[in-house]
């Protein structure tokens, strides 16, 4: 039998390497073309985002000086200023309202001081918020059973507190303090960075912890419970601080919604329609970068984390934070909770759900007729008209009506929820 030839052993066995076919090489190229359009697109995506986001909220806000409150519109009512510090060492400006003894609609035994002028001033200092007053006018401790509690109210977007005064008369004039404040950005409030601007919707709830740890820690004020009442982002900001402040007893939300990144999509729906939602994770992570524990914070887990009294407020006609993206996502959650009050709104809209209109509409009625007397076009001629425009409302606005424009059945029931929750 014929032996076959045994393979020649080798030590080392090494192939010869050959090139790659252009046929393996040319999907790795095409599989990296399309990753590269892929980051471009997404960082492109990224960009604009922020852009928009910016333009909308990274910005500083003024309120519109011939529709400001002033405090002699309210007979009897009362402020001290205060001073205190948020986390970019920004100053907030913030006031303390109240009523004179002989005004206040309460019975009490003892009466509250009332050496306070009409805008007294008192101002804090510290880094911490736990300033000292250096006013001869602060509240001290004993003055507590004066008031049934303290209310905090943190304002809507666009400026600041002093569109609310009406509200902090009505509280101060049925037995609460009312401290009320500027965030960030806003009217007399210092912003961050070199434009003083607001910076981002979680702003509103960072500005709202320093304000209530303030209240509690400064020594400016009575040791007394404390209620929220929030508008739009303020109602926002009102329920997710609970996750920080979960001592507090009552919130009022009006028009409010569940997270920052829904106050941008309510905003962009329309204008940006379903690409909005592309946008989101981007609006996201911007706010994760610039805000951390806080930008992840909702209504829902603030509800979550605390024992509070909640009041949600909303109209089914609401065009600027639609009522699915508040009242509707909390009922359906936390309907049988007996924590919770739901007050479901008609044709009372979102700037003004907490008026009476009528003196609005006659006042409108009114500029519209005046707007058919000029004798220029005040859409081209924007700046003369800004002029005459403030003129015709300094002239023509009464300011009695417009100071008393609150929806008194709905304060009443403000009233009585605070009164109900709220120890005295």
């Amino acid at each position: 039998m014929k032996k076959e030839k045994p393979e020649n052993p080798t030590i080392f066995s090494e192939e010869i390497p050959t090139k790659p076919s252009k046929k393996r090489k040319k999907p790795r190229v095409i599989l990296l073309v399309f990753l590269c359009i892929a980051l471009l697109l997404t960082a492109g995506l990224w960009i604009m985002t922020v852009i928009i986001y910016n333009d909308n909220f990274d910005q500083r806000f003024e309120s519109y000086e011939p529709h400001m409150f002033l405090v002699s519109d309210f007979d009897g009512l009362e402020r001290t200023k205060y001073e205190f510090t948020s986390d970019k060492g920004q100053k907030l400006t913030g006031y303390l309202y109240r009523m004179r003894a002989d005004e206040t609609s309460i019975d009490s035994e003892t009466s509250a001081e009332s050496d306070l002028s009409t805008d007294s001033e008192t101002s804090t200092d510290s880094e911490t918020g736990a300033g000292s007053t250096t006013g001869a006018d602060g509240l001290a401790g004993g003055e507590s059973g004066d008031y049934r509690g303290i209310i905090i109210f943190a304002h809507g977007f666009g400026a600041g507190h002093n569109s609310y005064m009406d509200c902090a008369d009505y509280f101060a004039r049925n037995g609460y303090l009312v401290f009320a404040y500027d965030a960030s950005g806003n009217d007399e409030s210092e912003g961050i960075g070199k434009e003083s601007s607001l910076g981002g919707i979680p702003q509103g709830v960072i500005d709202l912890d320093r304000a209530i740890t303030f209240v509690e820690e400064s020594g400016n004020f009575p040791d007394l419970p404390i209620g929220l009442f929030g508008h739009s982002w303020g109602g926002y900001s009102v329920c997710a601080v609970l996750t920080y402040h979960p001592e507090v007893k009552a919130v009022i939300e009006c028009c409010g919604f569940n997270s920052s990144a829904a106050m941008f999509e309510a905003g962009g729906k329309d204008q940006a329609g379903s690409f909005i939602y592309a946008m989101l994770p981007f609006v996201r992570l911007h706010e994760r970068i610039k805000y951390g524990k806080y930008a992840s914070n909702t209504a829902m887990k603030g509800f979550d984390a605390s024992n509070a009294a909640v009041m949600i407020v909303h109209s089914e006609d609401d065009g600027v934070i639609p009522i699915e993206y508040g009242l509707d996502l909390f009922y359906e959650k936390y309907k049988d909770d007996p924590r919770f009050v739901f007050m479901r709104l008609e044709n009372k809209g979102h700037s003004y759900v907490l008026n009476d209109r009528s003196y609005i509409n006659e006042f409108n009625t009114g500029f519209n007729e005046w707007l058919e007397t000029l004798d220029y076009d005040y859409t081209e001629d924007k700046d003369r008209f800004a002029a005459d425009k403030a003129d015709y409302i300094h002239e023509n606005l009464d300011r009695e009506k417009w100071s008393n424009m609150l929806d008194k059945e709905m304060f009443e029931q403000f009233l009585e929820f605070y009164n109900e929750n709220i120890p005295g």
